[in-house]
């Protein structure tokens, strides 16, 4: 974090806390709500395409994301540090910005299969 100095972001990120940056391949899974108010298209059967799906989500997660360092590459994160929780949020604001009103009930965000963050709007799980 920019707005700590070197001792405190090593007592706060730890091993995570390296000046050039460090790696990770982060898996996300997103739950698409059936809630009483969305219509299911009687013709396909589906709430939503899942095409459309595939595209949004390429979109809003990979070409931002994919391959990239997240603190120089992404400019949400020029001012925002680069947690799985934060990375949940961007997932999210990108996600329900394409998305029909109502479509996306929750963001998980696996940084490892031991720390997995879970967001549902201004919701956050770690699980």
């Amino acid at each position: 974090s920019k707005s700590l100095s070197d001792e405190e972001n090593l007592k706060l990120f730890g091993k995570c806390n390296n000046p050039n940056g460090h790696g990770h391949n982060y898996k996300a899974r997103l739950l698409i709500s059936l809630l009483f108010s969305l219509q299911i298209d009687p013709v396909s059967g589906m709430v939503i395409n899942l095409t459309d799906l595939k595209e949004r989500m390429q979109e809003a997660i990979m070409e931002p994301l994919d391959h990239k360092n997240l603190d120089k590459d992404v400019p949400y994160f020029a001012e925002v540090v680069s947690t799985t929780e934060n990375i949940a949020v961007f997932i999210w604001e990108n996600l329900k910005k394409l998305l029909p009103v109502g479509t996306l009930y929750k963001v998980k965000v696996y940084e490892t299969d031991q720390n997995i963050v879970v967001y549902k709007g201004e919701e956050i799980i770690s699980e």
